[in-house]
């Protein structure tokens, strides 16, 4: 369950569109930031794991970039499964937290080591939310 955080409304949205049909953000409607579906992360640590550790330029970290959305975004590609959701603000102290977050990762060399790119689109993810989520809300 979302716990509050900046970038929670990304998940308790699903939440209240299937619950409620309307939601309450507390970041502006075109707040966008950097995400990443988990399917995605797991499948890039898991061929992270795999790959040839000769085709491997670091050796520390690697950055992931999934897709970048905002709450606008994320609502419209809700209104295509749900036609009557409803999203409105209410701008909060997380609002000044979005705003320093870069707009972009960058994910060059995962691209580039192991081939690395993101399955999840916002529409393949706002689809596979809320039919996860109504199975259990």
């Amino acid at each position: 369950m979302p716990g509050g955080g900046t970038t929670d409304y990304a998940v308790h949205i699903y939440h209240e569109a299937l619950k409620h049909k309307s939601y309450t953000c507390y970041v502006k409607p075109d707040a966008a930031m950097p995400m990443i579906y988990m399917e995605d992360a797991l499948r890039a640590t898991s061929e992270l794991m795999a790959a040839s550790a000769d085709d491997l330029r670091i050796r520390t970290s690697y950055n992931l970039h999934g897709i970048s959305f905002s709450p606008e975004e994320i609502a419209a590609s809700i209104k295509k499964t749900i036609p009557d959701f409803k999203i409105d603000y209410n701008i909060d102290f997380r609002q000044e937290i979005a705003d320093n977050w870069p707009r972009q990762i960058d994910d060059d060399y995962a691209r580039q080591d192991w081939n690395w790119k993101p399955e999840y689109d916002l529409d393949k993810m706002t689809e596979v939310m809320l039919n996860k989520l109504s199975k259990i809300i």
